[in-house]
């Protein structure tokens, strides 16, 4: 899992807090968490970000809901500080966008942040 997400910890953290009352094995739950990975298509201008830049949120949402259709305004929420923290999309059981207002109602409402350029690169 450590190519989807970045430390150790934060794969135990994700098992402990979603994937114990998943009904799930351990094996299931990350497969799915991988499929779930493979359904959201990230912007091709955010694939190769080699040093930060200044973005909105309504571009980075924007740019997310181009890219997979049927994912609307009320199903991702922009996650920020002074910059891009992560970008949460809603999924139902079948894997399918689904409209999470909770969620999208908290999103980042600031100006300008920055994208910090990939991991790894």
């Amino acid at each position: 899992m450590l190519d989807l997400m970045p430390a150790p910890r934060l794969i135990y953290h994700e098992w402990d807090d979603h994937g114990t009352c998943s009904g799930l094995s351990p094996d299931a739950y990350f497969d799915e968490v991988r499929k779930a990975r493979d359904k959201v298509k990230i912007p091709p201008a955010n694939m190769d970000v080699k040093s930060a830049l200044k973005v909105s949120p309504a571009e980075v949402k924007e740019s997310f809901i181009k890219a997979n259709p049927g994912l609307t305004e009320l199903a991702i929420a922009v996650d920020c500080d002074n910059r891009l923290r992560e970008v949460r999309i809603c999924l139902n059981k079948q894997l399918g966008f689904r409209d999470c207002p909770d969620v999208a109602r908290r999103s980042c409402r600031r100006d300008e942040i920055a994208m910090p350029p990939v991991r790894g690169q």
